[in-house]
Protein backbone atom coordinates (compact mmCIF):
# COMPACT_ATOMS: atom_id res chain seq x y z
CA UNK A 1 0.00 0.00 0.00
CA UNK A 2 2.70 2.86 0.57
CA UNK A 3 4.17 1.62 -2.61
CA UNK A 4 0.93 2.69 -4.48
CA UNK A 5 0.25 5.86 -2.04
CA UNK A 6 4.06 6.67 -2.83
CA UNK A 7 3.63 6.10 -6.34
CA UNK A 8 0.09 8.45 -6.64
CA UNK A 9 2.25 10.68 -4.66
CA UNK A 10 5.04 11.24 -7.04
CA UNK A 11 2.10 11.41 -10.06
CA UNK A 12 0.83 14.32 -8.49
CA UNK A 13 3.39 16.72 -7.76
CA UNK A 14 5.60 14.88 -5.07
CA UNK A 15 8.20 14.43 -7.80
CA UNK A 16 8.60 17.50 -8.56
CA UNK A 17 8.52 19.28 -5.12
CA UNK A 18 11.12 16.56 -4.28
CA UNK A 19 13.27 17.83 -7.29
CA UNK A 20 12.82 21.42 -6.09
CA UNK A 21 14.12 20.26 -2.53
CA UNK A 22 17.00 18.73 -4.17
CA UNK A 23 18.03 21.49 -6.04
CA UNK A 24 17.71 24.26 -2.93
CA UNK A 25 19.98 22.03 -1.46
CA UNK A 26 22.60 21.47 -4.33
CA UNK A 27 22.48 25.62 -4.95
CA UNK A 28 22.97 25.53 -0.81
CA UNK A 29 26.02 23.04 -0.42
CA UNK A 30 28.08 25.39 -3.03
CA UNK A 31 28.34 27.88 -0.86
CA UNK A 32 30.35 26.95 2.41
CA UNK A 33 28.36 28.56 4.99
CA UNK A 34 25.03 26.88 3.70
CA UNK A 35 26.42 23.23 3.75
CA UNK A 36 24.04 23.20 7.30
CA UNK A 37 21.00 24.39 5.30
CA UNK A 38 21.57 22.05 2.49
CA UNK A 39 21.40 19.28 4.82
CA UNK A 40 18.18 19.96 6.18
CA UNK A 41 16.88 20.53 2.80
CA UNK A 42 18.27 17.43 1.81
CA UNK A 43 16.02 15.76 4.45
CA UNK A 44 12.58 17.59 3.47
CA UNK A 45 13.71 15.76 -0.37
CA UNK A 46 14.12 12.49 0.86
CA UNK A 47 10.98 12.93 2.81
CA UNK A 48 9.03 14.53 0.02
CA UNK A 49 10.12 11.61 -2.39
CA UNK A 50 9.02 9.14 -0.63
CA UNK A 51 6.26 10.09 2.68
CA UNK A 52 4.18 6.89 3.16
CA UNK A 53 6.40 5.02 4.59
CA UNK A 54 8.94 7.46 6.41
CA UNK A 55 9.28 9.28 9.86
CA UNK A 56 10.57 11.91 11.12
CA UNK A 57 11.90 11.91 14.80
CA UNK A 58 14.06 13.67 16.57
CA UNK A 59 17.99 13.14 16.97
CA UNK A 60 21.07 14.59 18.74
CA UNK A 61 23.13 15.71 15.86
CA UNK A 62 26.31 17.70 15.85
CA UNK A 63 24.46 21.01 16.10
CA UNK A 64 23.84 21.27 20.00
CA UNK A 65 23.34 24.09 21.37
CA UNK A 66 22.92 26.03 17.95
CA UNK A 67 19.35 24.12 17.25
CA UNK A 68 17.34 26.37 18.21
CA UNK A 69 19.36 29.51 16.86
CA UNK A 70 19.63 27.36 13.43
CA UNK A 71 15.92 26.87 13.84
CA UNK A 72 14.73 30.46 13.94
CA UNK A 73 17.14 31.70 10.67
CA UNK A 74 15.63 29.19 9.07
CA UNK A 75 11.77 30.04 9.92
CA UNK A 76 12.97 33.25 8.87
CA UNK A 77 14.83 32.67 5.51
CA UNK A 78 12.24 29.85 4.29
CA UNK A 79 10.81 27.32 6.69
CA UNK A 80 7.70 29.82 7.22
CA UNK A 81 6.69 29.71 3.55
CA UNK A 82 7.60 25.92 2.87
CA UNK A 83 5.49 25.39 6.25
CA UNK A 84 2.74 27.03 5.11
CA UNK A 85 2.17 25.74 1.42
CA UNK A 86 2.16 22.27 3.17
CA UNK A 87 -0.32 23.22 5.56
CA UNK A 88 -2.46 24.87 3.12
CA UNK A 89 -2.22 21.94 0.77
CA UNK A 90 -3.12 19.46 3.58
CA UNK A 91 -6.29 21.32 4.25
CA UNK A 92 -6.92 21.31 0.92
CA UNK A 93 -6.90 17.69 1.06
CA UNK A 94 -7.94 17.28 4.08
CA UNK A 95 -11.39 18.41 3.05
CA UNK A 96 -11.77 15.39 0.33
CA UNK A 97 -12.31 11.65 1.96
CA UNK A 98 -9.21 10.24 -0.86
CA UNK A 99 -7.47 12.66 -0.19
CA UNK A 100 -6.99 12.57 3.80
CA UNK A 101 -3.82 10.21 3.51
CA UNK A 102 -2.10 12.68 1.14
CA UNK A 103 -3.04 15.54 4.01
CA UNK A 104 -1.52 13.65 6.96
CA UNK A 105 2.13 13.34 4.84
CA UNK A 106 2.10 17.20 3.62
CA UNK A 107 1.19 17.93 7.87
CA UNK A 108 4.21 15.27 8.71
CA UNK A 109 6.34 18.03 6.14
CA UNK A 110 5.05 20.75 7.61
CA UNK A 111 5.96 19.72 11.01
CA UNK A 112 9.93 18.89 9.19
CA UNK A 113 9.66 22.13 7.68
CA UNK A 114 9.12 24.30 10.51
CA UNK A 115 12.09 23.27 12.24
CA UNK A 116 14.41 20.76 10.94
CA UNK A 117 17.34 21.00 12.80
CA UNK A 118 17.57 18.41 15.50
CA UNK A 119 15.02 15.99 13.30
CA UNK A 120 16.29 13.22 11.19
CA UNK A 121 13.70 11.20 8.39
CA UNK A 122 13.81 7.65 8.62
CA UNK A 123 12.90 5.66 5.44
CA UNK A 124 11.31 2.04 5.22
CA UNK A 125 10.89 0.92 2.07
Amino acid sequence: MRFIGNILWWLFGGLEAAIGYFTGSLAMALTIVGIPVAIQTFKLGLLCLWPFGAEVHNTDNTFGCLTVPLNIIWIIFGGLWAWLCHVFFGILLGITIIGIPFAKQHFKMAGLCLAPFGKDVTLNL
